[in-house]
């Protein structure tokens, strides 16, 4: 846990402060340090399964900026972000969200399995320390959207933002993640339907996140972006 948080740290002060990765890896590194004060504290339960799955989880993360630094194709669910990274209609609640969607909505399942894997045991083993980690991520996503929601009253309900956001859960996106890593480790013994899956999971949270980034900037007196209407 220690060498990603310095990992963060350092990407913290290598990347522009406005660009999207770094607006996400901020966020990243303020949860990742709660659930270190976690493990600290004991409140985590298994603490070495904990930390393992903490750790597993955000090399996942550590591993697109390495890919995307030497130009390796990233998995599609991390392609929004990483290619709208520097877009000037996109706010940076959008940039956190569309990262989180990747790490949780994909990488979660597949750092479960993984960690299950390198520890000899059943993912059910593991629940535990899933569900609090879990717990920490859905404790923080209102402190994010309130950090990063511009203006006044982000909760202003003709505003595209607050409809674009408050589509997307963290919870039920963990939720999901539970549920794709369950089925993933049923197929271990069948490894072309595993790679069918997970190519479909990659596709669908990649979707996702591309909604998430619609950018929301309009000249003045232009008509709402579709997707709003359709919203209406």
């Amino acid at each position: 846990m220690d060498r990603v948080i310095a990992r963060m740290r350092s990407l913290d002060e290598e990347l522009p402060r406005h660009d999207g990765v770094a607006v996400f890896n901020r966020t990243y590194l303020t949860v990742t340090l709660r659930v270190r004060r976690h493990l600290a504290d004991g409140l985590l339960p298994r603490p070495r399964a904990a930390a393992a799955l903490a750790a597993v989880f955000a090399h996942r993360y550590l591993d697109v900026v390495d890919r995307d630094a030497v130009g390796a194709p990233l998995p599609v669910c991390w392609r929004p972000l990483f290619r709208s990274r520097h877009h000037p209609g996109v706010r940076p609640v959008q940039f956190a969200l569309a990262g989180i969607n990747a790490h949780v909505g994909h990488d979660l399942a597949l750092a479960v399995v993984a960690t299950a894997r390198s520890l000899g045991c059943e993912p059910s083993a593991l629940q535990g320390a899933f569900d609090r980690i879990g717990d920490v991520l859905v404790e923080s996503e209102e402190g994010i959207r309130e950090e990063l929601m511009p203006g006044p009253d982000p909760l202003d309900v003709t505003d595209p933002l607050t409809h674009l956001v408050a589509g997307w859960s963290m919870e039920r996106s963990r939720d999901a993640a539970w549920s794709a890593a369950r089925l993933l480790w049923s197929m271990r013994r069948l490894p072309e339907l595993a790679e069918e899956f997970t190519e479909r999971l990659d596709a669908g949270v990649g979707l996702v996140g591309r909604f998430l980034l619609t950018p929301l900037e309009r000249r003045p007196g232009s008509r709402p972006a579709a997707w709003s209407l359709l919203c209406d």
